[in-house]
């Protein structure tokens, strides 16, 4: 085996060990986060995801897409993610009072379910995020690392992490500074992995909140691929019934 083959295992057996956590953990946190967003769906909620930076990746992950819930609204705010400019996000992901504008922007109310994504869960806009959704009534998942979490502290003026408010909390097993995977002479870390498990954690709730839904009798709308025959016809009637007006 060449070393460059080498490297590649012991990568791919990282990526299993972490996932391995997830799965031996994390089990319960999935179940009771899908539970909240079968509550919201069956009652005409809706389901919103928001990460910031590279998190944002996991709320599009499960929005509009093949084996996708319809009732699924994600946060995609341009100047939080990474297309416009190099740090742009990272520099307003730490702005007060940002993440109001945002939840009135995308009417986030009582009835839905809120999941915020955050690696390190301690920047302004995601952990305001948490308490004005709380405030509102709106049940709220966070998709964290409390490996990195518990080792810093917050930077909003509440002193409060992510995990420390949200109704439920799913660790996404990811190391502190989620980039830990190390090569000889390279004076790096590398191999991040929240977007890896959180992309996983992310289908397991929709999956897990379908079965819940479709338990209950309730009619549960999944988009089809469109590269599928027939495919177009069936999920434009999805987007005019969930997306032909904004909640």
């Amino acid at each position: 085996m060449s070393d460059s083959k080498e490297s590649t295992v012991k990568y791919f057996d990282y990526l299993t060990k972490i996932w391995s956590s997830v799965t031996e953990n994390e089990v319960e946190s999935v179940d009771a986060a899908a539970e909240l967003v079968a509550n919201s769906c069956a009652s005409g909620g809706r389901f919103y995801v928001f990460g910031s930076g590279h998190s944002h990746m996991v709320a599009e992950e499960i929005y509009i897409r093949a084996g996708g819930l319809a009732f699924v609204k994600a946060i995609l705010t341009p100047e939080l993610m990474l297309h416009e400019m190099p740090n742009k996000s990272t520099y307003l992901e730490r702005l007060d009072g940002y993440s109001k504008n945002i939840l009135d922007l995308y009417k986030v109310a009582a009835g839905d379910t809120l999941m915020v994504v955050s690696n390190s869960g301690r920047n302004n806009v995601p952990v305001e995020m948490c308490l004005e959704a709380k405030n509102r009534g709106t049940k709220v998942i966070a998709l964290t690392s409390l490996s990195h979490s518990k080792h810093i502290t917050s930077r909003h003026s509440s002193g409060k992490l992510m995990y420390e408010i949200a109704d439920v909390v799913i660790d996404s097993w990811a190391p502190v500074g989620d980039a830990a995977y190390r090569l000889d002479g390279i004076d790096a870390d590398l191999g991040p992995t929240s977007d890896f498990t959180g992309i996983g954690i992310a289908q397991s709730i929709i999956v897990s909140a379908v079965d819940k839904l479709n338990d209950r009798g309730i009619e549960v709308p999944i988009f089809k691929s469109s590269n599928m025959d027939g495919a177009d016809e069936y999920n434009d009637k999805l987007f005019e019934k969930y997306y032909g007006y904004w909640k």
